[in-house]
């Protein structure tokens, strides 16, 4: 006889550059506003680091087919940097993220000051490329995000207010870190509306890419 009631899920995972391991994932959590020119879009000024929280399941790892999210009219793109956290709370790891948001839950939850969980923390919101370990390789690297070919948001890494290790630092303080978390460190200006049938590719200077389809809504 099982010890479940039903199975459990599937450990979520991403792959990792070069390996046939793969890499367990805990939980994502995520910082807002880490780069000066896209929290000056959002109408906020430089304040100390705040976080959110995806679930783990909201990952898709190494990207492909992301379908529209449900209950949205307006879901969003935004690439960033992610820590892999390893043991002892280290980063272990870099990858290429893309924080999808729906703006609209958003805007009314922020109009409300209700939390962020359905504009941020829905199904498919995590897409992730594929892990590379070790050192950054480029800190001052290019990060760029196009959809459909057009160029929407560019900067570099070095454009950060707050540095990644920083950034686990002052997530230490809140949260034990245990091997498998992701953070998602921020994204740069021109964050903007994704529709089916799009395109998007997601760089970082010395990562995996991360490409995206976005498809229609899951029936």
């Amino acid at each position: 006889m099982s010890a479940w009631l039903f199975d459990p899920a599937p450990v979520p995972a991403l792959p990792i550059v070069g390996e046939t391991r793969r890499f367990p994932v805990r939980r994502i959590l995520c910082v807002g506003q880490n780069y000066a020119a896209h929290a000056r879009e959002m109408g906020a000024a430089r304040a100390e680091p705040f976080f959110f929280a995806k679930p783990g399941d909201a990952l898709v790892p190494g990207g492909g087919a992301v379908p529209y999210a449900s209950a949205t009219a307006n879901l969003h793109h935004e690439v960033e940097l992610v820590a892999a956290i390893g043991p002892g709370g280290t980063i272990a790891g870099w990858a290429v993220g893309c924080d999808l948001t729906r703006r609209d839950l958003q805007a009314a939850a922020k109009t409300a000051g209700r939390p962020w969980d359905a504009a941020k923390g829905f199904d498919h919101s995590a897409p992730c490329g594929a892990l590379t370990l070790g050192a950054l390789p480029d800190p001052d690297g290019e990060i760029r995000l196009t959809v459909n070919g057009e160029t929407r948001q560019a900067g570099r890494l070095s454009d950060m207010v707050w540095s990644p290790e920083e950034i686990v630092r002052e997530a230490g303080r809140l949260w034990r870190l245990a091997p498998g978390d992701l953070i998602f460190t921020g994204t740069p200006e021109g964050v903007g509306p994704v529709r089916p049938g799009d395109r998007v590719e997601c760089r970082i200077a010395g990562l995996a890419p991360l490409d995206l389809e976005i498809t229609e809504a899951a029936a």
